[in-house]
């Protein structure tokens, strides 16, 4: 799992060929810590989908572009395009529930 910057993310989410799970995150953030676990574990688990994360302290115009208001929010793009947004910490069976019925 790769964290990408705001320069990144045209190239890596935007013209991704596969759907992409972007997790925005930031290191001050618990909820955020204890997402961490699960969100690497389905980067390795599911090839089927690309997984980020992007720190919105470090790269804050793509958060805000996106209206990113609460941490951590998971946003799963298709084609270029945001197709489901999901904030909060959240348990890996709900987590994979939630890619598998969006991709």
């Amino acid at each position: 799992m790769e964290i990408i910057n705001d320069v990144e993310f045209g190239a890596k989410v935007l013209e991704s060929q596969k759907p992409v799970l972007v997790d925005f995150f930031a290191t001050w953030c618990g909820p955020c810590r204890q997402m961490l676990p699960i969100v690497s574990e389905i980067s390795e688990e599911m090839p089927e989908i690309n997984v980020y994360k992007m720190d919105v302290d470090e790269s804050p115009a793509t958060p805000e572009t996106l209206d990113i208001q609460s941490l951590p929010t998971l946003i799963i793009f298709k084609n270029g395009q945001p197709v489901a947004k999901k904030t909060g910490a959240m348990l890996k069976p709900e987590l994979i529930s939630w890619i598998k019925s969006n991709i």
